[in-house]
């Protein structure tokens, strides 16, 4: 026995892998000499597995930070992914692209069936938190923000299929 679990969203995994490419542009940065954005995209997925079974389960995830403050610049925002993808090995999931601007992270994540979304954003707010703590103390006290991230994230579900066209698939 096993069973598939695939997510589908509102939009296709292609379009939120292309919105996290142009964030730099989307906000402005991208004309600058030193543009404050960092991005990455794993040349190299992880494979996740679980017994018997077969999925493929993604979400877009944004945190912002405290009061949008522009704590991360690309060499803080390279040094906090790299740091997250060591975590995410630990903790059973994957981080397949991640766009890192001043105030905000745009992450797209694998995860498997045995861990919830909301265990993930809150591994990477509570990492990050620590991480840039205790590596960038400086940061938070120049941006005289007192901890990391705001209280609350996006996460939205996206696949190969968009919802609508798999219920139209089912009818």
């Amino acid at each position: 026995m096993g069973y598939l679990a695939r997510s589908t969203g509102k939009v296709r995994v292609q379009a939120v892998k292309h919105y996290l490419e142009r964030q730099a542009a989307h906000h402005g940065y991208e004309k600058r000499v030193l543009p404050p954005v960092f991005r990455f995209r794993n040349g190299n997925p992880a494979v996740l597995n679980v017994a018997h079974a077969s999925f493929n389960l993604q979400h877009h995830l944004v945190l912002a930070t405290q009061y949008r403050q522009g704590v991360f610049d690309s060499r803080v925002g390279e040094a906090l992914v790299s740091y997250w993808n060591k975590v995410a090995v630990v903790r059973d999931f994957a981080l397949d692209q991640a766009t890192v601007v001043p105030d905000h992270v745009h992450a797209l994540v694998r995860i498997t069936p045995k861990v919830s979304i909301e265990e993930v954003t809150l591994c990477l707010m509570n990492n990050g938190q620590h991480f840039v703590a205790s590596q960038f103390p400086a940061r938070l006290i120049e941006t005289k923000v007192t901890q990391l991230w705001q209280g609350s994230a996006y996460a939205g579900t996206c696949g190969e299929l968009t919802t609508a066209l798999l219920k139209a698939f089912l009818r």
